[in-house]
């Protein structure tokens, strides 16, 4: 009788490896330090392959084999990424987003030109951690006192509760913690890294430059904030604005970020009073972010001029100029000054990298968006929120006070997904360039439950890995598939019911699922 061998000898991308017999084609990658990704796979559970994200070509076979199933054979030639595997795994992605019901953010955030986490905020409000919420403002708004009076909220436009009501009052609740933040003795401010010893000129003081000097300045980047007017704030104390804007916000709040250590130099007049040549050859980088009554300067500046204003890369901001980049209206951008903050973030990012030696912009992650949804999909959302209707501040010009802000936060659907940066299904659409829209399948319903454990399921979510069955199953608790095909489900066996199954789904089936069908609801 023949004794089977021991181990196996085969090639992944041309380079030999021994495995023991019986090791999959994703051990043998593994073992070389060649990453295969995978979806549906976890260490020490049974494959699937239900996702076909992990395939991989055999010299010889017709077919594309999962790694993460296929054993291992002597003699195997294992490609792991030629253009047909990397087509076979876009198009098992792309199947599986035709179907996924559930947004990874929120439409208020995918709304907000400055990306704010909104949904964060408002679940931190509702924890009555304000402290909290100021923190998570601050990382993409630098002047949310202001933005929280002037601002037409985009946001809220968006806001799916609008197709119920009326929309949640995001910019009322961004104003209460920003008001509250300044009245408090110590307002927050962000940890600043070590000074870099680099220096960024940027010229005009408004919402853009005031932005972008908040988050240089974080990186440990000095920064000197050029303004023809001797008090910053550009359009917002000079304009249209001033007339809702009350002076004292404004200075209080521009205060707190030039004491973090930028310098304003007001009365400077570019082209004037100094030189764009000189500010070229003084700094390290050079940040145009002048509107309004210096708009007209800009065109001495020498940069490539399109009919807007200066013409600058939509990435990163970079204009013709090595080392000058430019935002807010100087690059013709509408009059939002929530897009113009948002340009001073983004370009600040640019500038850092610029400083570091490699110019990317800003990382966009994909973004899955449930669209319209149906009236029995809305009740779902709204089953976890109050039915209260909009809560209207005392005067127009008032804010909401501590009680009225509790009250409004509670009317939030909490659109987003509840694990957005752990969801292996949003990462590879962003590695494949995969595109929601690519198939016209039926998505599935938008269910929401939750279990007293903390446990949130969204079944329009689920891969059908089976990887919480898996998990339940080493518990001692029933879950199981439901069905065949495209209606296939996790469910609880023997008709116990739904409310039986969730009890079933406890942290560890949350912590092993791939996507965001299983979560855990964290607590403030």
């Amino acid at each position: 009788m023949k004794q089977e061998a021991a181990t196996v000898r085969l090639t992944v991308d041309r380079r030999a490896v021994d495995v023991p017999a019986g090791a999959t084609i994703l051990q043998a990658a593994k073992q070389l330090g060649i990453f295969i990704p995978t979806m549906c796979h976890r260490d020490g559970f049974e494959p699937s392959t239900s996702c076909m994200v992990c395939v991989v070509e055999v010299v010889g076979q017709k077919n594309l084999l999962p790694a993460c199933g296929a054993l291992a054979g002597d003699g195997m030639e294992i490609f792991t990424s030629t253009e047909k595997v990397v087509q076979a795994r876009k198009t098992a992605i792309e199947l599986l987003l035709s179907e996924h019901a559930g947004d990874c953010l929120a439409p208020c955030q995918t709304g907000c030109p400055a990306d704010m986490n909104i949904p964060l905020m408002i679940e931190q409000i509702l924890a009555g951690r304000v402290d909290l919420a100021i923190e998570t403002i601050k990382r993409d708004i630098a002047l949310p006192a202001v933005l929280g009076r002037i601002c037409p909220a985009p946001c809220e436009k968006v806001c799916r509760r609008k197709d119920h009501d009326q929309p949640v009052a995001i910019c009322l609740l961004k104003r209460f913690a920003a008001d509250d933040d300044l009245g408090h003795p110590n307002p927050y401010r962000p940890v600043c890294k070590e000074p870099t010893g680099k220096k960024v000129a940027i010229i005009g003081a408004g919402p853009a430059g005031l932005s972008a000097a908040y988050y240089l300045t974080q990186q440990g980047v000095k920064c000197v904030v050029f303004d023809k007017f001797d008090k910053p704030g550009g359009a917002l104390r000079n304009g249209p604005l001033k007339q809702v804007l009350p002076d004292d916000v404004l200075d209080r709040e521009t205060s707190l970020i030039f004491s973090l250590g930028p310098e304003f130099r007001g009365c400077t007049e570019i082209g004037k009073d100094i030189s764009f040549e000189q500010i070229c050859a003084e700094y390290d980088a050079v940040f145009a972010a002048c509107g309004g009554a210096e708009t007209h300067n800009i065109s001495s500046f020498g940069l490539e001029m399109s009919e807007k204003g200066v013409r600058a890369d939509a990435g990163t901001y970079q204009t013709s100029r090595q080392g000058v980049f430019a935002g807010g209206r100087s690059i013709g951008r509408t009059n939002l000054c929530v897009r113009a903050a948002a340009d001073g973030k983004e370009a600040a990012e640019s500038i850092v990298q610029y400083l570091s030696g490699r110019v990317v912009g800003v990382k966009k992650r994909f973004n899955s968006r449930l669209g319209q949804v149906s009236e029995q999909e809305m009740q779902s959302f709204l089953s976890g929120a109050s039915p209260e209707g909009r809560i209207e501040p005392a005067g127009q010009s008032a804010g909401y006070l501590y009680e009225q802000a509790q009250k409004e936060a509670q009317r939030c659907l909490h659109c987003q997904c509840a694990k957005p940066e752990n969801c292996l299904l949003r990462e590879q659409a962003r590695q494949n360039q995969a595109r929601q829209r690519s198939y016209k399948g039926q998505r599935k319903p938008f269910i929401r439950q939750n279990n007293p454990a903390g446990v949130v399921f969204e079944q329009g979510k689920c891969i059908l890995c089976g990887l919480c069955i898996q998990q339940a199953q080493r518990q001692g608790l029933e879950l199981c598939f439901e069905r065949r095909g495209y209606e296939s489900k996790i469910a609880v066996p023997f008709d116990k019911g739904p409310q039986e199954g969730l009890k079933n789904f406890t942290v560890e089936c949350a912590s092993v699922c791939p996507t965001g069908a299983l979560a855990i609801r964290k607590k403030m």
